[in-house]
């Protein structure tokens, strides 16, 4: 911090000190803990015990502005006196083996880090082995300060001030220039913005066109009429954002990549709410001009509304009694389309109210004559797809195979894949389970690559009503609904996947799908009954070697046997990544499901590559012009990290086998519960993590080669040394929570980056 932000804090502490201190000005352990808002019992111990100068069991302000001016402003050396001290339990003068342990435990702990006993005595161990320069056992200060000399970052964090673990309240940030006012954000969004320029423009001409045709009569009347035209307009076209197939097909083409289709869904959200404003104000119009003629003696007002006349158009003089039912189902589909419906366990009444749709548009045409000109087209194509989706899904019944419950409330589920099914990667797939609810189609990313010829992988997250009930379905302990059929018993006959153990993850290995199928394999080759069509004996055997199989599968797997239906494949944004030179993808918690993927297509399309031209540097052809992608995952703990560990070490792997210290694929992990590298308790820690990640070659964490980075990703940094890297033009890709895209998308914006969220 600069000066005058010490001093500001300074001040924060005084102020929290004297409204918790008494008539002494002194504070005790449990009132420090208040004041400086620390948490953490090891360390709020061991700070209060060095503040307390005197011995006396209580803080003074002048003991407390003492430490903290030495903090803010001393030098290195200082500061590191000063964990010296910390660590320092018994004030020895050295710190020895047991008092590591006593450290490192407590770092773990505020961490949120889970490791072995072994594995923390394994740090210790290091950590004294890199230290303890004359082998006595235990580290001096002089020790100490050698060791980490050698780490710059780490002596780099000490400089930093006492804010980065004794935090005030953030500062109100000053108010700044609209960020749809900067240049970066006119550059990077000038496709949107030239879109929406146009819609509007097009809404524009229509209204004065329409109103001009009646701006004789009233101006009621001419208002009416142009807002009318524009929902002509507009009440089919919000249809075309959802036409999921024909903008599948679209995105491949010149036109497709010149238009912003990565933001269809905003866009069907603000064609919805021009539709209700439109309406609200095509109604009004008409009903000022019903009060109107009202006054001049034509008829009650009620009349008007209420009762056909010949002379009240629409189908029959009805169109006032249709306008008000379309204004009652159109309030009712905005409303039940809010994020607090969809999202706080309402889905049905957003789904019901949205199929009102139906409604809404048949009784357009008996409201406005003219409607089926503007429907023809784009009306036609929206009910072409939705026929065929129904038929092809219906006639796509697919069974779930095999189900992992992974940590944090996330279903895996392992389903049949057709042999006409064919998809792209990132791509997505709405799914119907009948068991779970018979009328409820959700969107999915699919995160099993297209190579995968037998099976599509689906990882559903529990955060809404269906995916909590999916996850409590298969916690039960029979929903196997394990019945012969052959189509299932040919499937699994044909299953034959390599298992991939994860016996490097600290807290044990992931089950893999393929440790099944190889299980399953293995137990009909020695002997277990095979069936034929028709025989119940057959069927009876089958599904007692399916259970038998289950039986030893590992905790939270299972084979099953649900029906379901899909309908897609659809495509993302995503798909422009291997047009890309430089891709970097960013994956928040379960946001890694589409890179998933990816990542894997990715790999497979770079040993092709690299088998047919092994000496080629530089290599682009016609699938994939890639010639750099980053990955980065941001998780909140460490049980996150083992919904894809297996396929990460994979892909590790794969790279080194290709290419030896190759970087044309870097993982970039984040723990954002960890103590970062500039919070002063957390470098005792991060030392003994990267001597061991450097001794073994395999993260603690993890156990993976890329080291799992504490706290959350400085992006001006991240993106920084892409740009730095010179590849070719960047795209980043984002999978994850609305707010960290905004943050994700500013920095983007910095480096004329050109950001893709994942959106549908």
């Amino acid at each position: 911090m600069s000066t005058a932000e010490d001093a500001a804090w300074l001040r924060w502490v005084t102020e929290r000190f004297q409204s918790i201190a008494g008539q002494d000005e002194e504070i005790s352990l449990e009132e420090f803990k208040a004041a400086l808002q620390v948490q953490e019992t090891f360390f709020a111990e061991r700070f209060f015990a060095l503040f307390d100068v005197d011995g006396s069991g209580t803080i003074s302000l002048g003991e407390l502005h003492s430490a903290l001016r030495l903090l803010l402003h001393g030098t290195a050396a200082d500061k590191l006196r000063f964990l010296f001290q910390v660590y320092d339990v018994d004030g020895s003068g050295s710190i020895d083996v047991a008092e590591l342990l006593l450290v490192l435990q407590a770092c773990l702990r505020e961490s949120k880090i889970s490791l072995p006993p072994q594995r923390l005595h394994d740090m210790a161990r290091v950590l004294l082995e890199a230290a303890d320069k004359d082998g006595n056992g235990s580290i001096t200060f002089q020790e100490l300060q050698q060791q980490l000399e050698a780490f710059p970052g780490l002596m780099e964090s000490l400089t930093i001030s006492a804010a980065s673990w004794l935090k005030p309240p953030a500062p109100t940030r000053q108010s700044q220039r609209p960020h749809c006012l900067t240049s970066w954000y006119w550059h990077n969004h000038r496709g949107q913005l030239a879109f929406l320029g146009g819609y509007i423009s097009f809404n524009l001409l229509l209204f004065i066109l329409a109103a001009l045709q009646h701006v004789g009569r009233s101006g009621w009347v001419a208002v009416a009429r142009g807002c009318g035209q524009c929902l002509n307009f507009n009440c089919v076209f919000i249809a075309v954002p959802m036409l999921r197939r024909c903008l599948t097909r679209l995105r491949a083409t010149p036109t497709g990549r010149a238009l912003p289709l990565e933001h269809c869904v905003a866009l069907h959200q603000l064609v919805g709410s021009a539709v209700l404003a439109l309406a609200v104000l095509h109604t009004g119009a008409h009903v000022a001009n019903f009060g109107r003629l009202a006054c001049n003696g034509h008829g009650a007002l009620s009349e008007f509304l209420l009762m056909a006349r010949p002379d009240g158009g629409g189908l029959g003089g009805t169109a006032p009694q249709t306008g008000l039912a379309l204004q009652v189902l159109l309030f009712a589909m905005v409303a039940f389309s809010s994020p607090c419906v969809r999202r706080g366990g309402h889905f049905e009444l957003f789904y019901w109210s949205h199929l009102s749709y139906i409604f809404v548009w048949a009784l357009l045409f008996f409201h406005a004559p003219n409607f089926w000109k503007w429907f023809l087209v784009p009306g036609g194509l929206f009910v072409l797809e939705k026929v065929v989706g129904t038929a092809v899904s219906r006639a796509m019944g697919l069974r779930i195979v095999e189900v992992h419950l992974l940590p944090s409330q996330v279903t895996h589920l392992v389903i049949q894949r057709p042999r006409s099914f064919h998809y792209e990667p990132g791509d997505y797939i709405y799914l119907n389970i009948p068991a779970i609810a018979a009328y409820e189609w959700h969107p999915f990313s699919i995160s099993s690559a297209p190579e995968q010829q037998d099976t599509i992988w689906l990882h559903i997250r529990s955060l809404g009503q269906w995916t909590t009930r999916l996850y409590e379905f298969f916690r039960q302990p029979e929903p196997l609904q394990l019945h012969g059929n052959l189509e299932r018993k040919s499937w699994w006959q044909r299953v034959q996947v390599t298992p991939c153990t994860n016996s490097g993850t600290s807290g044990g290995s992931v089950p893999s799908t393929g440790d099944a199928a190889i299980e399953l394999t293995s137990y009909r080759h020695s002997g277990a009954p095979t069936t034929t069509q028709g025989t119940e004996d057959g069927d009876r055997d089958w599904d007692t070697s399916l259970q038998a199989v289950s039986a030893g599968l590992g905790e939270g797997q299972q084979l099953c046997s649900i029906k379901c239906y899909i309908d897609g494949p659809y495509g993302t944004p995503t798909r422009r990544i291997f047009t890309s030179e430089h891709a970097v993808l960013i994956g928040a918690g379960i946001g890694i499901t589409p890179f998933a993927s990816i990542l894997q297509s990715i790999m497979y399309r770079y040993r092709q590559r690299k088998q047919s031209c092994p000496g080629c540097e530089t290599l682009r052809d016609e699938d994939m012009a890639l010639r750099k992608v980053d990955f980065i995952w941001i998780n909140r703990d460490q049980q996150h990290f083992e919904w894809f560990l297996e396929l990460l070490a994979a892909l590790e792997l794969q790279q080194e086998e290709q290419e030896p210290g190759g970087r044309f694929l870097e993982l970039h992990l984040y723990m954002t519960s960890a103590l970062g590298r500039s919070d002063v308790k957390a470098v005792g820690l991060q030392l003994a993590l990267d001597l061991l990640a450097a001794k073994e070659q395999k993260d603690s964490i993890t156990g993976l080669r890329t080291r799992t980075q504490p706290g959350h990703p400085d992006w001006s940094q991240v993106l920084g040394r892409v740009a730095e890297e010179r590849k070719g033009k960047v795209n980043v890709f984002f999978c994850g929570s609305p707010a960290l895209a905004k943050v994700v998308r500013a920095h983007c914006e910095r480096f004329s980056f050109r950001f893709f969220k994942e959106n549908f």
